[in-house]
């Protein structure tokens, strides 16, 4: 336990070190520019001349929240298929044009929304806006493709029926969202996958990747004059279209408490703990993530590492976290332990939850989560991929163009108060969803859970 005190104070020290270094180096001068272009998308900008290089970042609402539940997996897909060959170039054809000058050109979706990334010398700045303008504007979605990659997709997920901390994760996910999209898999499964076609990927590139739903944002060794001249060129010619709303149900935070169980033949039980959490604008969220911290976000620093780990030896590792999306959010506790330590290991972790909501914290433990999650949040911002990829999610939850310099001052306004208020909101020791993916005999679990 001490060397583990040890390890966790020089960490500690040097994550303050070096992020003090970086939050007076490139934070404080990190000046955003942002504008809405006459076509509505989102330009924000940040320029960077420390390196001759560009990254661009654009997002689309286009995540899955708009794909039908019989077509799971329509988002990723589409995303998935923009570099798969446009009107004018094969597959092949962009990636040796955009390799040939050391650059790369990739898409991704399936989550709240979807993206497109550039990363291109200054020198190849044209070329890499040609090609990104190219699988953005002009998809071809080509037959044969659709097909390899479903295919591919659906060899993915039958390997993953054999990972029980998918299989954990999953079942969470479906009992605390129902039958919404945050209930389901990003990739479909196979039998959603099968239902869609590829005019299916046309429509929803049509409806969706427009300008008005986008945001795009430029970092590096670039001018603000300097992008505007590139977008007139090679986006010029792309317009505003008519958006239509996701239609979501309804997330319900259920009163109730629901165990899951799946037998597999394994010596360590996976297991997962939690319930419906909020959505990534609610004015907690920075109380949280300290209180977070506190419980089980902040690693040998937390309480369930500390009693669940180091005190009782039950498990190597064990966390908590807030998911916060656009539209709602989870709390969870996941853990392994061995099969017949699961019932005690489950009955620690709502003795800290039920702890939390009681008693005030400690300064120390206070401070320490203020100390860290201020001094370490410069790293998610201290190269130009972050940045552009950060801008993006920041524009998209509405956070504000002034959130990084915000941010310690949301953080170290949390008091001792805030932290019990929300731990008694946010938190439930008695209704909850419970997964236990494990050798059911060996575990015998409790009824009552």
């Amino acid at each position: 336990m001490k060397r583990y005190n040890l390890l966790k104070i020089i960490f500690f020290a040097l994550i303050l070190n070096f992020s003090f270094l970086i939050f007076n180096s490139s934070v404080h001068a990190l000046e955003v520019n942002r504008k809405v272009l006459d076509n509505g998308m989102v330009l924000m900008m940040v320029e960077r001349h420390n390196l001759p290089v560009i990254k661009v970042t654009v997002g689309f609402n286009a995540g899955n929240l708009h794909e039908p539940e019989d077509k799971a997996g329509l988002a990723g897909l589409t995303a998935d298929m923009l570099t798969e060959g446009t009107n004018t170039r094969t597959a092949h054809q962009i990636s040796e044009e955009i390799e040939f000058v050391g650059a790369s050109v990739d898409a991704s979706g399936g989550g709240d929304y979807a993206t497109a990334n550039l990363s291109v010398l200054k020198k190849d700045l044209d070329l890499g806006f040609k090609l990104l303008s190219d699988i953005i504007l002009n998809p071809a979605f080509p037959e044969e493709e659709i097909n390899k990659r479903k295919e591919r997709i659906k060899g993915s997920l039958r390997a993953m029926e054999e990972d029980p901390g998918f299989l954990t994760s999953r079942e969470f996910k479906k009992a605390v969202f129902g039958t919404h999209p945050y209930g389901r898999m990003k990739t479909g499964t196979a039998e959603t996958l099968d239902n869609i076609k590829r005019q299916d990927l046309v429509d929803f590139h049509s409806a969706y990747y427009l300008p008005n739903n986008a945001v795009m944002s430029v970092v590096g060794d670039i001018t603000y004059e300097e992008v505007e001249a590139l977008i007139e060129k090679y986006f010029g010619e792309w317009h505003a279209g008519e958006l239509k709303a996701a239609e979501l149900p309804e997330i319900n935070m259920v009163k109730e408490r629901k165990t899951i169980t799946l037998d597999k033949d394994l010596t360590q039980a996976n297991v997962i703990l939690g319930h419906i959490g909020v959505s990534r604008d609610n004015p907690d969220y920075y109380s949280l993530s300290v209180m977070n911290y506190i419980l089980g976000g902040g690693g040998f620093a937390s309480r369930l590492m500390n009693n669940i780990r180091e005190e009782k030896g039950l498990v190597y590792d064990i966390h908590s976290y807030f998911a916060a999306n656009k539209y709602g959010g989870s709390f969870q506790v996941g853990f392994q332990t061995r099969n017949g330590s699961a019932n005690t290991a489950i009955e620690e972790v709502l003795n800290e939850i039920k702890k939390i909501r009681t008693e005030a914290v400690s300064d120390s433990e206070l401070s320490d989560a203020k100390s860290f999650l201020t001094g370490s949040f410069p790293m998610r911002i201290d190269m130009s991929r972050k940045i552009a990829s950060f801008l993006v999610a920041v524009e998209y939850y509405g956070l504000g163009v002034d959130y990084i310099e915000n941010y310690p001052g949301y953080i170290n306004g949390v008091t001792k108060k805030d932290i019990l208020r929300v731990a008694k909101k946010y938190l439930d020791p008695e209704n909850f969803v419970l997964v236990v993916v494990a050798n059911q005999q060996e575990a015998a679990l409790k009824e009552d859970w």
